[in-house]
């Protein structure tokens, strides 16, 4: 004889769509307080660097240790921007156009020599030994050769961020594109997959992280190189700021000048990193829950 199952309870659910639904914990993305705190924990140290810097400036010129001729206060030297706003954004302009002109073109021209590079071995070992060559010349010996070919014009100074610019964006994507896992591209081989498929897939998207790192170096190169081609030959651009600063004894000006000009230099390297952060969101180095190793 079987014994009849006793019947469940009004309060036991009977099936599993009756169970009350579990709160879904959010795992999307950051909230703007966690984003402000992100921001304020990765930028307060550099900061305070920065304010320590300034305030032993400051001390430096208030207590008289060294003549106001060689080392302005930081009151002298932001008041000589002050004084004429117009002429330091008519220069400072310049010498951006020229930057990002030249940082574009060695971008442009670096990927380009990377993917010729990596199909062919025989150009690698040719153009790799001229690459380095080129790089260990000093540019602001070669600069002048650029104004006599090129002249006075934009031509040199942009010619120089080109040649500063471009050997980390080369070296960076030829370790980018060989850096790839070959059980990878293995794996995409025996799926059938075209070499177009496996290079835009899987070859790039890897070549990324290593480019951006390169991009980063170049960005700050590109602006060291327009301004030597301005100190060359240049009658516009911070270069040329320095420089007629330099000759008139004018410190605070020569200090505006340097200031104005590294400023340009991180506001392009974080702008590559904003944009690394937007193509990048994948990697590991860009995920909120990485754990980065603080002293």
């Amino acid at each position: 004889m079987v014994t009849p199952s006793p019947s469940p309870s009004p309060e036991s659910p009977t099936r599993p769509s009756e169970r009350p639904a579990e709160p879904v914990l959010d795992g999307g993305r950051p909230s703007t307080a966690q984003r402000l705190a992100a921001f304020v924990e990765r930028s307060w140290r550099p900061i305070a660097l920065l304010l320590a810097l300034f305030v032993a400036w400051w001390v430096v010129t208030a207590a008289e240790l060294v003549e106001p001729y060689l080392v302005p206060s930081p009151g002298d030297t932001f008041a000589a921007i002050a004084e004429a706003p117009d002429y330091f954004w008519e220069h400072t302009w310049t010498t951006t156009y020229e930057t990002l002109l030249g940082f574009v073109i060695a971008t442009v021209v670096g990927v380009v020599s990377a993917l010729v590079m990596v199909q062919s071995s025989t150009v690698e070992k040719t153009l790799y030994p001229l690459l380095l060559f080129a790089q260990v010349i000093p540019k602001i010996a070669i600069a002048p050769l650029f104004v006599v070919w090129l002249g006075f014009g934009l031509g040199p100074k942009i010619v120089v961020a080109v040649l500063m610019a471009f050997f980390p964006v080369v070296i960076s994507m030829v370790t980018g594109l060989k850096s790839v896992d070959p059980e990878m591209l293995e794996l995409s081989a025996t799926m059938g997959a075209k070499p177009g498929q496996t290079f835009w897939k899987i070859r790039f998207p890897a070549s990324l992280p290593h480019l951006f790192s390169g991009l980063k170096v170049a960005a700050t190169m590109a602006v060291t190189g327009a301004v030597v081609g301005e100190f060359v030959g240049a009658d516009a651009g911070l270069g040329y700021v320095i420089l007629q600063a330099n000759g008139n004894l004018d410190t605070p000006v020569l200090f505006a000048g340097l200031l104005i000009m590294s400023v340009l230099g991180v506001l392009l390297f974080v702008l590559v990193e904003w944009l690394e952060h937007l193509v990048l969101p994948w990697h590991a180095s860009r995920r909120a829950d990485t754990v980065a190793t603080t002293l």
